[in-house]
């Protein structure tokens, strides 16, 4: 794959989503705090100021975003801009804070937590939020670093991951009520393969996992065996989408590191070797 930047604004960027009905991609900036979005040419960029940092969103059928802040949920009007708090999470330990999130197949937002001091303990939880906002505690206190979360293309398949683990876990997953079981240790990894951060799904139900210490993607097969590793021109990587109308395309974040090099930070995108998994709505209606 070819990675090149789609826009010259650098940032430290998580959570690319593709929206079919808008034909842009939307993702989360860091260093601001702010969602963006732009179309696939590099035209149309724009942004919404966040209160908080926003580390993940997700589409909702109404075509507004729930967006994930440190310690509550809001929703995002891209229309009007205007913004609304949607819930709150309680119970987090004080130095803990959302992270990674993503609309599964069954129309609930999911998203975990992670612990930001720097002798991390296992304190991030997983969450699954409802369109009313209703807010359950699905494991608690299982990660450092919550993250890769992704669905097979016929939704029963669930991945979650600890960044710090490193570690990536593997589900059974009823989309018509959201119920997990069956966990099984998919993939175990390390600084030199790649700490598993932000994470895909293609629709020969490989999982596509941005290996944030390595520099690439790793696509592990069914098996939980990597059959192939993707070398980005970035640092670090955080989170590959499919997107365009064919989901045939790759955008891929990536983090700014202490002292980037010429396109770190960047937003990239690639003709993909495969098309992508479906791209799941919050049911917010």
């Amino acid at each position: 794959m070819e990675f090149r930047p789609l826009l010259e604004h650098r940032c430290s960027a998580e959570s690319p989503v593709w929206d079919d009905r808008r034909q842009c991609v939307f993702f989360v900036d860091f260093t601001q705090p702010a969602v963006r979005c732009a179309n696939l040419d590099g035209s149309g960029h724009r942004h919404w100021p966040m209160p908080e940092l926003a580390s993940s969103i997700g589409l909702g059928e109404s075509g507004r975003l729930i967006v994930a802040q440190p310690r509550s949920l809001l929703i995002l009007d891209p229309d009007s801009g205007q913004t609304q708090l949607l819930a709150r999470i309680v119970g987090e330990p004080a130095d803990n804070r959302l992270n990674d999130g993503k609309v599964g197949p069954d129309g609930a937002f999911w998203v975990g937590s992670m612990d930001m001091r720097p002798a991390r303990e296992r304190l991030g939880s997983l969450y699954r939020v409802s369109g009313k906002g209703e807010v359950t505690l699905v494991l608690r206190q299982e990660t450092e670093i919550s993250n890769g979360l992704a669905w097979s293309d016929d939704g029963r398949v669930m991945y979650f991951s600890d960044s710090r683990g490193p570690w990536v876990d593997r589900f059974d997953f009823d989309p018509a009520t959201g119920t997990m079981r069956n966990r099984v240790r998919f993939a175990e990894l390390s600084e030199t393969l790649g700490r598993p951060d932000g994470a895909a799904c293609d629709v020969r139900g490989r999982y596509w996992s941005a290996g944030v210490s390595a520099g690439r993607l790793n696509v592990f097969g069914t098996d939980g065996a990597i059959e192939a590793v993707i070398p980005t021109p970035v640092a670090a990587p955080s989170m590959p989408a499919f997107c365009g109308p064919d989901l045939d395309r790759m955008v891929v974040t990536s983090l700014m590191p202490a002292n980037p090099g010429v396109l770190d930070g960047a937003l990239l995108i690639a003709d993909a070797p495969v098309r992508g998994a479906r791209v799941h709505r919050w049911r917010d209606r």
